[in-house]
């Protein structure tokens, strides 16, 4: 056997210390000699007797059976126990809101906690140091990818939550990358000027849109920041009807609900009056007052019946109208398919608001109600300015493409209704109409694909097919992607009481480089049309082995 000096690769002080990795080695080959003695053995490894020997007593000493022991104090029970120990802090610490205390509970259950440290202690060093390999991966991919992605227009969704220090993020909606989630002071337009041209920097991306609620922060830094278009947030117009008509509404029909139940009880009581008095004295004159008593509830209660009927009505109209703003907000007709212009589109959004403002007019609702009506309906010139910006950029790709009329109108009224109708499915809000959208893009598709465009080559046919792709997604009526985003920033800073600026990086990175669709993808690989590496094999290579329990 060669003699090892393992001592000559670590030995710079006198405070000498053999590493974990060495040990399991010599241990292993130690298991192997057989026959070769202790004081021969250590002589040819380069390792002091004694301490052979005290190694050889620390594996005896394990609460285990001796074949798990020869397999943890071997390179590949080694190896084991760091994959473990990696994928535990990775999966359960890092990207969920499990506590160090619950993994070091989990490894003295499993009976790990033998063979490696398991206190809150060593954990909490583990954790440090992961944290800052994390946000150095995604440092370094972000950079690495973003001097070779393509050139491209984006959007940004773009909004604050509180925690309760501001935070802002921004979240490219189409990949669902977060270039920008950070703590600031403050949230107005300078300040998000500055925020996302430091996270857009080193990335080839053009901000075309921006959208958001009505903030004027978000606006002015949409305008001015940006030169970008801004497109209202959909959920925002339909939240603040909400506020204006549901309760005040309800609270008509439960007070018309209560009449017509104390009509119905009087009437009751009337009719049960008149019966007495007709059974015990059928000639009293008596009689003839209870029925006309009788008469006047029984009108009492149809009257209240037909108020309760015009306040459900008028809560059926109001809530119609509201998810009909949804249902034609979008540049094709969702029943046909075919494209629809701003002018079209102001005309059926006008009429969904000219019905909410005709409920609230008929149920008398008070000034403040109608203030918030009249501030949702001065949202409807930016809504229909997204209209017409999405059909201006459609239209300048129709004619960098030179299509001929025949193409282009194949173009627009199948292969590119059909793939915005295939987006807009996912993001219904019932699985009824996900399944009416998704079969009305999959029947446009059809049609585009047997039309005129069928006759083109192969190439140029997937060419399109791209194009349309990106043409759909620049119709952005939502920022649910970043209020979502906010809701589970809610959750961690819950559950951990405060979320420190290194954990939000963090957990940006996860999003970005390590949390996975359906369909396999990362949210950088999307962005930047590049697989990026391996998260979890870049902490492999870079964290220390784990520590062995204290003795």
């Amino acid at each position: 056997m060669d003699t090892v000096d393992f001592r000559s690769k670590t030995q710079g002080t006198e405070q000498f210390r053999w590493e974990r990795g060495q040990t399991v080695v010599i241990l292993a080959a130690y298991r192997e000699a057989a026959g070769t003695s202790q004081r021969e053995f250590a002589q040819q490894m380069g390792v002091p007797r004694s301490t052979l020997q005290h190694w050889l007593e620390r594996k005896a000493s394990l609460d285990l059976e001796p074949e798990v022991a020869d397999f943890f104090e071997s390179p590949v029970g080694l190896a084991f126990l760091r994959r473990l120990t990696m994928a535990l802090h990775l999966v359960f610490e890092e990207n969920g809101s499990c506590g160090l205390r619950h993994i070091s509970h989990f490894l003295e259950l499993t009976g790990l906690n033998c063979v490696m440290a398991s206190s809150y202690g060593s954990q909490q060093k583990l954790s440090s140091a992961m944290e800052t390999e994390i946000i150095a991966f995604g440092e370094q991919e972000r950079l690495r990818l973003g001097a070779q992605m393509p050139r491209k227009d984006v959007a940004l969704c773009e909004d604050e939550t509180f925690h309760p220090r501001p935070c802002l993020v921004a979240i490219e909606p189409v990949s669902g990358y977060i270039p920008v989630e950070t703590y600031c002071d403050g949230r107005d337009a300078a300040t998000w000027n500055q925020v996302v041209q430091e996270g857009l920097e080193g990335l080839s991306v053009n901000v075309i849109q921006c959208v958001s609620d009505e903030a004027r922060g978000l606006l002015a830094h949409a305008r001015d920041g940006l030169g970008a278009h801004h497109s209202p947030d959909l959920f925002h117009v339909q939240q603040e009807l909400s506020h204006a008509t549901v309760c005040p509404l309800a609270s008509q029909r439960r007070r018309a609900e209560e009449a017509l139940e104390s009509a119905h009880l009087d009437r009751e009581r009337a009719q049960a009056d008149r019966d007495a008095c007709q059974s015990q004295c059928p000639q009293s004159e008596v009689g003839e007052s209870l029925e006309r008593q009788v008469a006047d509830t029984q009108q009492c209660e149809a009257a209240a019946e037909a108020r309760l009927v015009t306040c459900q009505q008028r809560e059926q109209r109001a809530k119609e109208a509201r998810r009909g703003l949804g249902h034609d907000y979008h540049p094709f007709d969702t029943v046909t398919g075919q494209p629809c212009d701003a002018e079209e589109i102001a005309r059926r959004l006008n009429a969904r608001f000219d019905e909410i403002e005709s409920v609230a007019g008929e149920a008398d609702l008070s000034e403040r109600c109608q203030k918030k009506i009249a501030k949702a309906r001065r949202v409807l010139v930016a809504m229909l300015a997204t209209i017409a910006f999405f059909w201006r950029s459609v239209q300048a790709q129709l004619q960098a493409l030179s299509l001929s009329p025949e193409l282009e109108e194949a173009f627009v009224g199948s292969l590119l209704s059909g793939h915005y109708f295939l987006l807009a499915s996912a993001k219904a809000s019932t699985a009824e109409r996900r399944q009416e959208l998704r079969a009305l893009g999959e029947r446009l598709l059809n049609h585009a694909r047997d039309g005129p465009l069928s006759e083109l080559p192969d190439e140029q046919q997937s060419r399109l097919e791209q194009i349309a792709e990106q043409c759909a997604a620049l119709f952005q009526r939502s920022s649910s992607s970043v209020e979502g985003r906010n809701g589970r920033l809610a959750l961690w800073h819950h559950s951990l009481h405060r979320l420190s600026e290194k954990r939000l990086r963090v957990l940006t990175v996860l999003h970005n480089f390590f949390i996975r669709r359906s369909d396999g993808t990362t949210a950088a690989e999307r962005f930047f049309e590049t697989a990026p590496g391996d998260l979890f094999t870049w902490l492999l290579d870079r964290l220390p082995d784990p520590a062995r329990p204290a003795t």
